[in-house]
């Protein structure tokens, strides 16, 4: 694990279904790519990364 503070992603959900690492992020974040189930809690941590994803406004018409 790394000293740095975990990153907050803010995510909609024009994003779900949820994965770290997210288009992009691939080459920066260095782990496989994980599914994250966000849509019960409205939070998701990363295992590998530890970063947490918050869903901004509803989870959309078919993710509950």
């Amino acid at each position: 694990m790394s000293d740095q503070p975990a990153r907050i992603v803010e995510v909609t959900a024009a994003d779900l279904p949820l994965h770290c690492p997210q288009a992009g992020q691939a080459d920066s974040i260095g782990h496989p790519r994980v599914y994250l189930p966000i849509e019960a809690k409205g939070e998701a941590r990363c295992p590998y990364c530890s970063t947490l994803y918050k869903l901004v406004g509803p989870a959309g018409h078919g993710h509950h």
